[in-house]
Parts: C-alpha cells; sequence; structure tokens
C-alpha cells in the first residue's frame, strides 16, 4: 500500500484572504475552489513545485475560531522548503510577509520564522548540503 500526506487542514477567518496571502504573497497555486453551498468551499493550495497541500477551511463557530492562527499552540506547524533562500526570503518580504526572527543558519539549513495573517507560524527553510 502507497500512502501520503496530501492535504493538511488549516482553520482561517476568511477564503479569499487565505487565498490572496498564500497565491498571492507566497506564489502558491490555486488547486481547487469548488463552492459546497451553504458558504462552504474546498480550497486547496500548494507549493508551485508540489508536496502536501493545504486545505483552506473558513472558520465555523466558536471552537474553531479560537483555533485561528494557533492550531500548533504557537510553535512553527509549517515548514515551507526552498532551493534558494535569500532569493525567497526578499521576495516575501517585498510582498508584505512578516519575518518574526532575522534567518539563521542552523546544521539543517538555512532558516526565517515568518507569521501568516492569521497568526500561524511557517519555517521558510534552505536545507543544507549533504
Amino acid at each position: 500500500m502507497t500512502q501520503r500526506i496530501a492535504l493538511v487542514a488549516l482553520v482561517v477567518p476568511d477564503y479569499d484572504a487565505a487565498i490572496a496571502f498564500y497565491c498571492g504573497a507566497l506564489g502558491f497555486d490555486l488547486l481547487e475552489d469548488t463552492d459546497m453551498g451553504a458558504g462552504k468551499r474546498w480550497v486547496r493550495v500548494a507549493p508551485k513545485a508540489g508536496g502536501a497541500a493545504l486545505l483552506v477551511a473558513k472558520a465555523h463557530g466558536p471552537a474553531q475560531e479560537a483555533a485561528i492562527g494557533n492550531q500548533t499552540g504557537g510553535r512553527v506547524g509549517f515548514f515551507l522548503e526552498t532551493d534558494d533562500f535569500a532569493r525567497d526570503h526578499a521576495a516575501f518580504r517585498n510582498k508584505g510577509v512578516v519575518f518574526t526572527e532575522e534567518p539563521r543558519r542552523e546544521a539543517y539549513g538555512t532558516v526565517g520564522v515568518f507569521r501568516d495573517p492569521f497568526g500561524n507560524l511557517w519555517d521558510l527553510i534552505e536545507p543544507a548540503g549533504p
């Protein structure tokens, strides 16, 4: 049996704001935006190079609304790998992406933490060579 993680749900306050950020500022592809009726949509976005996609899910009810931006308890919960940290860091900053710290080199590569408009923390990582 072959298995893979295909989607990771990300609770947001608004579908269109999420699409604007992930597809606009980060350059992800909009894979699907299907109206499901009753105000619900099936929205999938993913980095152009592929990998797991995000299922952008609009919060419904107080419990989901309370989880927006804190789905991982304040930890970095999403990791975006790049082949050119300097290029993507500069491009993201130029598009208004807020980095919470200066980039740093670690044993595993060059990394910088940014916050999406909903409060989720992300690592932008260029892995170290072999």
